[in-house]
């Protein structure tokens, strides 16, 4: 029997990105819901167009790509810009525009107050809103209610504690990121061409760390008698 093939990757494909995500992935909605959201009124600064220089990101590219983060569970700023690179989901988000880690912290430190208000608004919107009737959907690890249940009656005692409860997530979103972008290392791999080539040329020597471990176990058996 043979194993089951893949194609070469040197074979060439011919697909766009809208075909590669389906019409219910979440990115539709966080691109629909990114549209209609007024910058002014959350208190984003709006980039002007530059004339000379290198052109500024779109304001709302930032957004797609926080909102993306927070109902992904990604509490870093590295992370999402490396997202960006290797997750067709945002490449589909962002038309293939890929940020940096700079561009996309010091964003979130320009605007900490403006993406407060854009995440209480889009989770008061997914909770409030019939795109989910009769099901549950995951935001940030935890399960927000959909409008037709039984518990959709609000009263002012639980529209209030409904708020608190997004103000808590939203803040507790922000300060994960924060603490992320502050303390994260970089435990990747350099100069990973070099390192390919260095294992074409070499060949990996297990036979020498077989010896090592035998050396080892005969050292701690002297030591022991």
């Amino acid at each position: 029997m043979q194993f089951i093939s893949g194609i070469s990757r040197h074979q060439m494909r011919i697909s766009s990105l809208e075909d590669a995500i389906s019409p219910d992935n979440q990115v539709r909605f966080i691109d629909a819901f990114v549209s209609f959201v007024d910058l002014s009124k959350l208190g984003f600064e709006v980039k002007t167009l530059k004339k000379e220089g290198r052109p500024s990101y779109n304001t709302k590219a930032f957004l797609k790509i926080y909102l993306y983060g927070y109902l992904n569970g990604i509490r870093s700023s590295r992370k999402l810009a490396k997202e960006c690179f290797r997750n067709i989901e945002i490449q589909w988000l962002l038309e293939d525009i890929r940020p940096n880690y700079h561009s996309i912290s010091d964003f979130r430190k320009d605007n900490p107050v403006a993406l407060n208000k854009l995440f209480k608004l889009f989770v008061s919107f997914l909770k409030d809103a019939d795109l989910i009737s009769g099901e549950t959907i995951a935001i940030d690890g935890t399960k927000s209610r959909a409008h037709n249940s039984k518990k959709a009656n609000f009263n002012q005692k639980k529209i209030d504690k409904h708020l608190a409860y997004i103000e808590a997530k939203t803040q507790e979103y922000l300060d994960a990121l924060e603490e992320n972008d502050s303390n994260e290392k970089r435990p990747e791999i350099q100069n990973i061409q070099q390192k390919i080539e260095r294992l074409k040329q070499n060949k990996l020597r297990y036979e020498m760390l077989e010896e090592k471990t035998k050396s080892q176990r005969r050292a701690s058996n002297k030591h022991y008698r």
